[in-house]
């Protein structure tokens, strides 16, 4: 979904994430691209065919839909449905369109069995829990599992995969390890019947600071995009050169005095401690700017920081300009990115007190544009 109604202008640079693609394919040899969630708010197929352009060659979306519209965009190779198909629909998508469901239930094999025609194959992805407690077939589940694909030889599995759940989280390392060995007994177990299914476990952080979990098959999702999944630890550098894709920006309405004494916007939480300038900014929290950003956040107006005065409201937002000449109505407010003082994805996500992920998605769903 698109927000439509506004004058808020994201911008994703496709050249960074082909410089974050390559350097991550320096790293690890057989990345897949994760691009679930209309890659991460930065669009689907343009970031699709941008990284397929440049070598990727097997993509990893969240949804059947997500892969079908990537299939009918003309992306080849291998696409993989991480949710699956979660109902008759989904399966028969899959199938016809050749993409690869994760399997992590008995209901889902005999739906995709029963949908398979006379002599077809139709290939999966296993999809195992090994920590994350979340979706997928357990270790004490494999003989079960292998004795019902053996009845269900139309199903040809091509894929075994666990997700890390502290892979970003150096002091947790044991954890991390403990999954990597639980998955090295399961793919043992898978290759036991089907030699050449490939291993995949290791996330952006697993990809970074975890080489031995590298496996087969690699899955980038954050790191594409230009977070560094391992920023704040002892193992930061290793995610250094990585570059944000997105900036936001959208024009300043009003600037004008807000005199000592004063308050501004809902609540009257702000006060002027002084004589200010203030710029109202045509942003708010129906454009998913958070309203927790109130009296906390900051924006960058000329290439520098003015902080958020007040309550975000649902279109618009004040901030201190007192401190930067010259700005006028039709100026350029940067909520994230631009130039001089920016704030990274992750700078705004301290300051929304959440992670980089969810600042993406939400203020990508705002009209975008893409350059080279």
């Amino acid at each position: 979904m698109t927000i439509d109604y506004n004058k808020i202008s994201v911008r994703v640079r496709l050249g960074a994430l082909r410089r974050n693609f390559e350097l991550l394919r320096r790293l690890a040899p057989a990345p897949m691209a994760v691009i679930k969630s209309d890659a991460y708010g930065h669009g689907l197929l343009p970031v699709a065919r941008t990284l397929e352009a440049v070598g990727a060659d097997s993509f990893a979306a969240g949804t059947v839909g997500e892969c079908a519209l990537l299939r009918d965009g003309g992306i080849p190779g291998r696409i993989v449905a991480l949710l699956g198909a979660t109902d008759a629909t989904d399966a028969e998508c899959c199938i016809a369109r050749s993409i690869v469901p994760a399997v992590y239930s008995a209901d889902q094999l005999e739906m995709l069995a029963s949908r398979a025609a006379p002599g077809q194959q139709v290939d999966i992805a296993l999809k195992f829990d090994t920590g994350m407690a979340r979706l997928g077939f357990t270790e004490a589940d494999l003989p079960a599992l292998l004795d019902r694909l053996h009845a269900r030889p139309m199903l040809r599995p091509v894929l075994a995969m666990s997700h890390l759940a502290v892979s970003d989280d150096p002091a947790r390392s044991d954890f991390t390890r403990e999954q990597g060995e639980i998955f090295s007994r399961i793919l043992s177990g898978v290759r036991g019947v089907w030699p050449a299914v490939q291993g995949s476990l290791a996330n952006s952080a697993g990809l970074l600071a975890h080489p031995e979990l590298h496996f087969d098959v690699q899955r980038p999702g954050i790191a594409l995009y230009g977070s560094n999944p391992l920023r704040g630890t002892a193992l930061a550098h290793l995610g250094d050169g990585l570059e944000p894709a997105m900036d936001v920006a959208t024009p300043i309405l009003q600037v004008h005095p807000l005199p000592t004494g004063r308050s501004i916007s809902y609540g009257r939480t702000f006060t002027a401690p002084r004589d200010m300038a203030v710029a109202i900014v045509a942003a708010g929290y129906a454009d998913a700017y958070s309203r927790g950003l109130s009296g906390k956040g900051a924006m960058t107006v000329h290439g520098r920081r003015a902080p958020i005065l007040g309550r975000v409201c649902m279109q618009m937002t004040a901030v201190d300009v007192s401190h930067i000449p010259g700005v006028a109505a039709g100026d350029a407010a940067y909520l994230m990115g631009g130039p001089g003082e920016a704030l990274t994805p992750d700078d705004l996500a301290d300051l929304w007190g959440t992670i980089s992920y969810e600042v993406l998605c939400l203020l990508g769903m705002n009209p975008r544009t893409h350059e080279a």
